[in-house]
């Protein structure tokens, strides 16, 4: 597909709201067969027992599950088969992560509606429909002052909602934004009763357009309380309102400083009492000097303790890449905003790291206690509008682990997905940002449309590092010596649990979730790979 039909389909999506759905309340399961027999109040299991919870896995984003939580070793990651399969109904993606909580598994469809599952079989304990189609990972708690589990998320036209675990039932649903432009895309992050939700927005496709008064939008942090779904406060990335400030060729007025959205699940710092963020590029002229940066903010009042940019003077939008740049904003920037959560880890000398992948290909490494300085960079990619570094690395207490896209576009606007290009999977020493390991790209043939591109969000547990890409392979390689010790073609048909039609395809945002024993991955996330999918998959450890 060239890149200027991308943008025209990409501006119809963001300016054509898709349907509302009336029924706000939990339905029953579709199909007989899908519904699962026995339907207890309350979990299954202990909420305090293994789980996955958010996007992250805990409050730092590490993305790393513990031996006790993972239920998994190294020496059983060879035999992991397929235990059972989901199909979204409807869907043509599969592009949100699940979350594993007290015998349950939540996870957005693409289809706009919220599951709840059981874990271990994959039948429907309830379904919820949501005005607009779920990519968040979802959070789980108890609301305060209360014993009743909650279940969290925000939607695709800004909606944070708040569930009854147990039944699905609505507990409140609160728009975030009113701007038309607005979403959420990365995860709402639960701390301490507080619900800290991250907005982005679509205006950086929609601004490409001629007649576009580009552009108006400026991301922000909204905390709620979990209990009433009510605002405490709502912090800006960009300080600074948009103004006016000239007219494009067409005589269309232009507005900035714009964009700066928050793709990613906010990160908790409960030493400091503080909240970090990544931020994307400007939309447009002037360029923010908090896009491209992360940022910290208070949690209690949501006053900006501190920034550090990057990449100074990315003003971007999707149309740069077209045929018709109108809008596209004078010296434009490279689009090497971020698409991950920065990782907060301790190291066992005390030091405390935030560590972050950006598309520009470089991995950083910043002090929260002080202001954000860089202590280190590392390069690790080409970059590019499509990465470099995507969605999310993870660490444990002596490495971050990053995958690599380079998938990329050519001069004429056409995807180039060249089977021996871009990918590879590291891991970086926290203290000082050498690369300590490598796995190769993989080059991939056997599709008439295939990239070794890893965009997907890397997963660790103790001893192993597991990747997915867009080619649709999800592999597990030990990290003491980057030997592969699994793999799957996660792109084809599948026979499901609940009777839908299904198929796998690229692997791109969320990452593999690992507890007791078990793994879960949606595959079927084809943005840009053309590999399109609708399925939610479980594995676990059999015996020869």
């Amino acid at each position: 597909m060239r890149r200027r039909d991308l943008i025209a389909i990409i501006a119809c999506i963001a300016a054509f709201p898709l349907a509302a759905h009336a029924q706000q309340q939990a339905s029953p399961a579709s199909t007989d067969i899908s519904k699962c027999a026995h339907n207890p109040d309350g979990f299954p299991h202990p909420l305090d027992g293994p789980r996955w919870n958010g996007w992250g896995a805990d409050i730092n984003n590490s993305r790393f599950q513990p031996a006790a939580m993972a239920g998994l070793t190294p020496d059983q990651v060879p035999r992991l088969r397929l235990k059972w399969a989901f199909g979204f109904p409807g869907a043509s993606a599969a592009n949100a992560q699940p979350t594993i909580v007290g015998g349950l598994l939540f996870v957005g469809g693409g289809d706009r509606k919220v599951y709840a599952l059981d874990a271990k079989s994959g039948c429907i304990r309830w379904e919820f429909a949501t005005e607009a189609v779920v990519r968040t990972a979802i959070s789980v708690g108890l609301l305060s002052g209360t014993d009743q589990s909650a279940v969290f998320f925000g939607d695709v036209h800004a909606n944070a909602y708040a569930l009854n675990a147990t039944t699905g039932a609505l507990l409140w649903k609160t728009k975030v934004e009113d701007h038309p432009a607005a979403r959420i895309v990365g995860a709402p992050t639960l701390h301490s009763s507080v619900l800290y939700v991250p907005v982005s927005s679509f205006e950086e496709a929609t601004g490409s357009k001629p007649d576009y008064q580009c552009c108006t939008f400026r991301d922000s942090v909204v905390a709620l309380e979990s209990a009433t779904g009510s605002q405490i406060w709502k912090a800006y990335t960009i300080p600074e309102a948009p103004r006016p400030t000239k007219q494009n060729v067409i005589g269309t007025q232009l507005y900035g400083p714009s964009g700066a959205a928050v793709w990613s699940a906010p990160t908790i710092d409960v030493q400091r009492q503080a909240l970090y963020v990544a931020t994307g590029n400007s939309y447009s002229n002037p360029p923010a000097e908090t896009s491209d940066a992360i940022l910290a903010f208070d949690l209690a009042t949501g006053r900006m303790l501190w920034h550090r940019q990057v990449t100074p003077h990315d003003s971007y939008v999707v149309g740069c890449l077209g045929a018709d740049q109108t809008n596209c904003p004078e010296d434009r920037g490279p689009d090497s905003d971020f698409g991950q959560s920065p990782i907060l880890v301790s190291l066992r000398n005390g030091q405390r790291v935030l560590a972050v992948g950006q598309k520009s290909g470089v991995v950083h490494a910043l002090d929260p206690d002080q202001e954000g300085k860089i202590l280190w960079q590392t390069r690790i990619g080409k970059g590019g509008p499509l990465g470099g570094i995507m969605w999310g690395s993870a660490a444990d207490e002596e490495r971050v682990y990053v995958a690599n896209s380079d998938l990329r576009f050519l001069p004429d606007g056409t995807m180039s997905l060249d089977p021996s290009a871009g990918g590879g999977l590291f891991a970086l020493d926290l203290a000082t940002g050498k690369i300590s390991m490598q796995v190769s790209p993989v080059p991939c043939g056997h599709r008439s449309r295939c990239s070794p591109a890893l965009s997907a969000a890397v997963t660790v547990i103790p001893g192993v590092v597991f990747s997915g890409g867009v080619s649709g392979y999800l592999r597990a390689y030990a990290t003491a010596d980057a030997r592969l010790l699994w793999e799957i073609d996660t792109a084809r048909k599948y026979a499901t649990v609940n009777g839908v039609s299904a198929n796998g395809g690229a692997m791109d945002g969320p990452g593999p979730t690992i507890v007791g024993g078990m793994l879960y991955v949606a595959s079927g996330y084809a943005q840009w790979s053309g590999l399109p999918g609708n399925v939610l998959l479980a594995f676990e450890v059999r015996n020869p």
